[in-house]
């Protein structure tokens, strides 16, 4: 091992040092792990027990202590299943949502290989350009894409959210890809090309294959986007029985004055699942297609 290594690593060891210490280690990193935590951790228990509360307790706070359940019950997430239409809701935003980032991942990939891989004149700005327009906020986009939804005739239909949403969903998606295949050596594609492959045998057989992670994150991130979406849904949207979870709760949950707040938490609580389970599954290729995004 050369004398650099060396000193690299007695560098690195001395300043890792300071964590030798119990007291050090609980201030720099378990306390603000802890607190990240429950930052993290807390609203999903709050609406646990807000969903298992009866009534009475939601605003006794001189009887019953508002971080705990006494008497649980299950009536709001019965009302919730039974006596709303929050199944359709809930079916309406995993079928849009699915729809959404298939439209948007396909789109996604065409754009990002013509402009890393076909190397056009001018593809740098236009990767600039489609990168800008994910800055771009709904809620000035909504405007013109009602006129739009409107003029076709799809309004209040799902397919008024299918086709809206890639709006947002494919410029982020799209400068995400940029940068996974920007990491795949050109060598591969060349060496393809040699042997006599098309640019759509290249794409398919050796590009795709190998930017699976930044597939799967790009994914993730449209599905989540699709999911948590409100603005569109909620001016595109008028019937209860197309209307996606968001709105849904939102609109039906909540009557003048007067909120439904177990239903209400149960709701966000069941509509944040599908979610968590899906980072829960993919979350070491999102976080290492991010990193490759970054890089480039």
């Amino acid at each position: 091992m050369s004398q650099s290594t060396t000193d690299h690593l007695t560098d690195n060891s001395t300043g890792m040092s300071y964590l030798d210490s119990l007291p050090r280690r609980i201030v720099t990193v378990f306390l603000p792990l802890l607190i990240f935590v429950f930052v993290l951790l807390f609203p999903f228990y709050w609406m646990a027990i807000t969903a298992v509360k009866p009534n009475f307790q939601l605003t006794d706070y001189n009887n019953y202590s508002p971080l705990w359940v006494v008497q649980p019950t299950l009536d709001h997430i019965k009302y919730l299943l039974f006596e709303t239409s929050y199944p359709a809701w809930l079916w309406n935003t995993i079928f849009i949502s699915v729809a959404a980032t298939f439209i948007s991942l396909v789109t996604s990939v065409f754009a990002a290989y013509a402009i890393e891989r076909l190397r056009f004149h001018g593809s740098r700005w236009v990767g600039l350009g489609i990168f800008l327009a994910y800055l771009v906020p709904p809620s000035i986009l909504f405007i013109p894409l009602a006129i739009m939804v409107f003029g076709i005739g799809i309004y209040d239909t799902k397919l008024a959210l299918i086709l809206t949403y890639p709006t947002f969903l494919v410029p982020f998606s799209t400068w995400l890809l940029m940068g996974y295949f920007r990491s795949i050596p050109f060598e591969l594609e060349e060496c393809a090309l040699v042997d006599g492959a098309s640019r759509w045998q290249i794409l398919i057989k050796v590009l795709l294959p190998l930017s699976v992670p930044g597939l799967i994150s790009a994914g993730i991130f449209s599905f989540t986007l699709s999911w948590n979406e409100f603005i569109y849904a909620l001016t595109f949207i008028q019937s209860s029985e197309n209307k996606t979870v968001p709105v849904g709760v939102l609109t039906e949950l909540v009557r003048s004055d007067v909120y439904e707040w177990g239903s209400l938490m149960a709701g966000a609580l069941i509509g944040s699942l599908p979610v968590v389970i899906l980072y829960s599954f993919f979350v070491d290729y999102y976080v290492s297609s991010m990193t490759g995004a970054v890089k480039e």
